[in-house]
């Protein structure tokens, strides 16, 4: 069974019949997959130029080896797993250069090939990172966006004593501040919706009211009159883009980790004035993945608290329309459960 973007905003479920791993994969039963704002987009065309219609999307997963194609060896059925989701070329000025994770002809399992809201799914070996057999399968099913997060707090060079502004509490912003206060930093979380800023509120993270809130002022308050040393964006918005160099000290960093889909206005003047500096932060390497496992098995990242709602497969279009509602933080589809299980 596989859930499948159909176009037009719909998404339809199928009964399928699964293929044998090929030579140098390995055959999943997927246990959860996480729905998240790139599947959103998915959902409303934006990506119709790379996805194949119809299309079995989703990137965020856990699972159990169930099988194992000719030539494959270091993983045996039972296994739990996750899968990093990148396909790089190695050849490319940037492989070659060890960013492999940004290659220049990056392709995205999930997106551009079949991804993990499939009960049954056949992936090469070597994209498989394994999971700690105490760690919960609806837990590990976070990895993905943890890695993301791990990755944007490495990008950042952050350090322990570091005051942080995250500039957006959904569920990347959220972890975020999560890594970055476990790295020893103090955080501030910025959320313009109430109950977002409810949820980062209980994780025990601090958290501001742009619309009720100088941010400038508090802001500056907080750091002694210097400005936070790192701000990370991850709303996507113009306005935060726009004001994110006001909160940033003397040759403090500005990490752009949200997917802007045109270019926005930035302050260069601040940039100039500060010695600012503005990076890129984009997926992971394989260390932010296994990192980001280690955070989960240890309780580092409370998962309960993350995810909001569990659906299954069958029901993987309410689970779409829920999070699109923003009434969730984190989504899960319990792949091998039936309606009548729910």
């Amino acid at each position: 069974m596989t859930a499948n973007y159909l176009g037009n905003r719909e998404i339809g479920i199928r009964e399928t019949e699964p293929e044998p791993p090929g030579p140098g994969q390995v055959r999943i039963a997927v246990a959860y997959t996480g729905i998240c704002g790139t599947d959103l987009h998915v959902l409303h065309g934006a990506m119709d130029a790379r996805v194949r219609v119809p299309a079995v999307i989703g990137h965020e997963m856990s699972g159990v080896v169930a099988d194992l194609g000719e030539g494959v060896t270091g993983w045996r059925v039972g296994d739990h797993v996750t899968v990093m989701p990148l396909e790089w070329d190695g050849t490319c000025p940037a492989c070659l250069a060890g960013d492999e994770h940004v290659c220049q002809n990056l392709t995205f399992i999930g997106l551009d090939s079949p991804g993990a809201l499939q009960r049954l799914w056949n992936v090469r070996a070597d994209h498989l990172v394994a999971l700690p057999p105490e760690l919960r399968l609806d837990h590990a099913a976070l990895a993905e966006p943890v890695a993301v997060a791990v990755h944007d707090v490495r990008r950042a060079e952050l350090a322990p004593g570091d005051r942080a502004v995250v500039l957006g509490g959904g569920p990347i912003g959220a972890l975020i501040a999560l890594v970055a206060r476990h790295v020893g930093a103090e955080v501030v979380v910025v959320e313009p919706d109430a109950g977002r800023r409810a949820t980062v509120a209980g994780l025990g993270l601090a958290v501001l009211d742009p619309g009720s809130t100088d941010l400038v002022a508090r802001v500056t308050e907080w750091t002694g009159g210097a400005g936070a040393d790192v701000v990370f964006e991850v709303s996507g918005a113009a306005a935060a883009v726009l004001g994110a160099t006001e909160l940033v000290k003397v040759r403090g960093t500005l990490v752009v980790v949200a997917i802007h889909p045109e270019p926005r206005p930035v302050d260069l003047q601040r940039v100039f004035w500060r010695e600012l500096r503005i990076l890129g932060a984009r997926v992971y390497r394989r260390a932010d993945f296994e990192h980001a496992v280690e955070l989960l098995a240890s309780g580092v990242i409370p998962a309960d608290r993350i995810i909001s709602r569990v659906e299954p497969l069958t029901e993987t279009a309410r689970a779409f329309a829920t999070l699109e509602a923003g009434q969730a933080m984190k989504v899960l589809i319990d792949v091998a459960a039936t309606g009548a299980e729910a």
